[in-house]
């Protein structure tokens, strides 16, 4: 659900949560109300907003409990502190929506796509949250591989971006140039086969479904057993990122940049319902394994088929 507001020629947006009437009281305190729009803000814990705002913690735990109670806030993540476990809120959205009764039919104004369960935490309220990591086209790595896989990012790029009603700077870095921290600290798209992207080789055990050095870079899945060794062969796989167990990992790859071209072009543009519905052997497992297809013969993948 969206909250909308039309600006002149400009149409802005926030999703919201559904509250009941009730539920609603929870920010009805001056207290309470400024507890929310600190975590509008950012991610905070209870003794940390205490000390923002110059008031006894438990006043905040009270509003906290409330709060969340009533599905306003939620718990994003547990940070050890002190010997304790400390709980850090966010809003569940950035607008709440009180409804005193149903929805009724109306002209449809514009089309509005709703972020997927599958595209967050890349993105999320409308804004990217990833950081896009593609093989460098020069030389680098074991084989010394060129990567051919940059031109598809960039339509992997434009994808995400009709899910975006805030276009961040850019945010793409090329595997050589990629450091620690930025691994550490953000969510991750990776393109790129093991061969090209070297932060795709080192993600690769990881991965549900992933490929085999041993039999030279075919796709594996450890949800079938299943091998699937064509140049044209490509995975889209989530997971936790093995960097942060508080970040995801998206990876996007083939055996070959015809593998790969598969997976982004043909699967994420056109078959992305099916994509976004988990693997055929485990739902509960988002990993897809795809094989491209060359329909008119043109030596061009234009197609795919989802194998599982």
């Amino acid at each position: 659900m969206f909250v909308v507001e039309k600006r002149k020629d400009t149409m802005l947006s926030l999703p919201a949560a559904e509250v009941s009437p009730e539920d609603a009281k929870s920010i009805g305190s001056e207290l309470a109300l400024k507890i929310v729009k600190l975590l509008a803000e950012k991610e905070m814990y209870p003794i940390e907003i205490a000390k923002h705002l110059k008031v006894h913690e438990q006043k905040i735990y009270y509003h906290i409990r409330n709060l969340e109670k009533a599905g306003i806030i939620k718990v994003s993540k547990e940070e050890g502190r002190q010997g304790a476990v400390a709980r850090y809120y966010t809003l569940d959205k950035p607008a709440i929506i009180v409804k005193f009764k149903e929805l009724e039919p109306t002209q449809k104004i514009f089309q509005m796509k709703s972020d997927s369960d599958f595209l967050e935490p890349f993105v999320k309220d409308g804004r990217l949250d990833a950081l896009i990591i593609v093989g460098s086209p020069d030389p680098h790595g074991p084989e010394k591989a060129r990567s051919r896989d940059g031109y598809y990012g960039m339509d992997l790029a434009l994808f995400l971006g009709t899910f975006l009603n805030y276009v961040p700077k850019l945010y793409v870095k090329l595997d050589t140039e990629t450091r620690e921290e930025e691994l550490k600290n953000n969510n991750l798209i990776i393109i790129g086969g093991p061969v090209v992207n070297h932060i795709t080789a080192a993600v690769n055990q990881k991965l549900p479904v992933r490929f085999e050095k041993d039999e030279h870079w075919a796709i594996k899945s450890t949800l079938s057993g299943t091998t699937y060794p064509t140049d044209e062969s490509g995975l889209i796989a989530k997971a936790k990122s093995p960097y942060n167990p508080d970040k995801q990992i998206l990876v996007v790859a083939g055996k070959r940049h015809s593998g790969t071209r598969a997976a982004i072009v043909v699967a994420f543009l056109k078959h992305f319902k099916e994509i976004r519905q988990g693997n055929v052997h485990n739902k509960k497992i988002l990993a897809k394994v795809v094989e491209g297809i060359d329909l008119d013969s043109d030596g061009i993948i234009d197609d795919a088929e989802i194998r599982e």
